[in-house]
């Protein structure tokens, strides 16, 4: 069990709490904490004092415990039902659902903690974060719930949907910055500036204790689970989650799910510390984090079991399978911890207790649209296939008529004439709709007992049996 470290403002001589700044104490005076100018000449980089590198801060389960007792009526407390799909799993499954909180994600828990953690000047004054989202929101609802006054810079890139809901909330909404970096820098020198206090989103040692809260729950309605396992942003989610569990389940192993496109996580493993990782366009953006924090890695390090990256395709199986056999509609970061087991990588878990961790479901609806088209291709239930016909009367016609004895449902159509050798012919590319892999291979099989040249979609993901994959 790590130390326990305090997480109250840096002092005043006098043993007062310094105004909530992004300032430290020299000589008696307030001086900006910053890092030296960059060679290159850009602007001075503003350190978040209570996610300082060179002294990171790792919570406690009392911690944990207080922001349980504060928060207590404030949030949710989301049910953890056994999974209906559990004998197909092959594992007593049981679903954390904390997409259910109010604005759809964990992350009202941490900011709430946070909220009720200030002083009564840093209520009054308000606080500042960057987000593209969820914290954003959860901390702009539980402001406006707790009449403390919210700033958040959302980047140019953040959902429409999501910058109004933030507005709706009543809070000081600041779209500015390409991504997330150029729109901490902004939210970091305005509260410099302005004196109000900066809530990393996932850094932040309340946040990290208010999501710990979650494994709080999870031990109250599945004891003693063999394994929880959850999603892996900027890492305070899992640093919680293991603080509290850990401390009261210590045979539980604790497993980290990260996408293949924002494994920031792994790569501070294998560099013994955060590092700056490339972060490519991923279906889970609530996990696109491309360095994790100072203090979510010193607190969850030594708890966490296994850390698992997942490819992008297992994300939209999962999201598929919530949807068709739980009914939960949830985001790409939702989905990781299942889409873990449906890959095959935590194959050693069959037949013991787990908890997948649900932990939003703030997903665009045109993302979605994209998410059950990508996993219903991923499991061979979506094939496109190319096939030549003959272009006289009634071609395509014999065609569409195979497709109705054969019993798929055609999604989109084309035909194209220019690029065929053959003047009689013409190329058609069909997407169709089976029922399985094996009503494509029927499929495909009938197509060849009628045309010759008929080109079909590769085995899909889903059914090459590579847990590497």
């Amino acid at each position: 069990m790590s130390q326990a470290v305090k997480t109250e403002s840096p002092k005043e001589p006098n043993g007062s709490a310094i105004k909530a700044t992004n300032n430290t104490a020299v000589n008696g005076k307030l001086e900006p904490q910053k890092r030296p100018r960059h060679v290159s000449g850009g602007v001075e980089e503003i350190i978040d004092p209570f996610c300082n590198p060179e002294r990171p801060q790792r919570i406690s389960f009392h911690d944990v415990t207080s922001a349980a007792f504060l928060i207590r009526g404030g949030v949710e407390r989301t049910p953890c039902p056994k999974s209906t799909s559990s004998d197909l799993y092959g594992m007593e499954l049981y679903l954390k659902k904390d997409f259910l909180q109010y604005t759809g994600s964990f992350k009202e828990r941490g900011a709430r903690y946070a909220l009720l953690s200030l002083t009564e000047e840093q209520k009054r004054t308000g606080v500042i974060s960057a987000s593209l989202g969820n914290h954003a929101q959860a901390l702009c609802y539980h402001g406006w719930k707790l009449n403390i006054p919210v700033t958040v810079v959302m980047p140019k890139a953040a959902p429409i949907m999501k910058i109004q809901k933030c507005r709706n909330y009543k809070a000081r909404v600041i779209v500015d910055g390409n991504d997330m970096g150029e729109a901490k820098s902004l939210a970091m020198r305005m509260s410099r500036e302005e004196g109000l206090l900066y809530v990393n989103g996932y850094d932040h040692p309340h946040i990290m204790a208010g999501q710990g809260t979650i494994g709080l729950e999870i031990l109250e309605q599945v004891p003693e689970p063999d394994a929880v396992v959850v999603p892996v942003g900027g890492g305070g989610l899992i640093a919680g989650i293991a603080t509290a569990v850990k401390a009261l389940s210590p045979k539980t192993k604790i497993i980290g799910v990260e996408s293949e496109k924002c494994a920031s996580f792994t790569r501070a493993m294998e560099n013994n510390g955060p590092i700056h990782t490339p972060i490519k366009n991923t279906l889970a953006d609530g996990l696109a984090v491309p360095k994790v924090g100072y203090n979510a890695y010193a607190t969850a390090m030594p708890l966490i079991d296994r850390m698992v990256v997942v490819k992008e395709e297992w994300i939209a199986v999962a999201i598929l399978r919530l949807v068709e056999e739980e009914k939960c509609v949830v985001e790409g970061a939702g989905g990781a911890g299942l889409a873990a087991i449906l890959a095959g990588h935590l194959d050693e878990l069959k037949g013991k207790k787990v908890v997948v961790l649900l932990c939003g479901g703030n997903i665009d609806t045109t993302v979605f649209g994209r998410c059950l088209e990508r996993g219903l291709a991923a499991v061979g239930r979506l094939v496109k296939f190319n096939v030549e016909v003959s272009d006289r009367p009634g071609g395509i016609n014999d065609l569409c008529a195979l497709l109705v004895r054969v019993g798929v449902s055609i999604k989109d159509i084309m035909h194209e004439r220019a690029w065929l050798r053959d003047v009689y012919t013409v190329e058609v590319k069909v997407v169709c709709e089976t029922v399985d892999w094996s009503h494509s291979l029927e499929l495909k099989n009938e197509l060849k007992k009628f045309y010759s040249k008929v080109q079909f979609s590769d085995v899909p993901l889903a059914l090459t049996n590579d847990s590497d994959s």
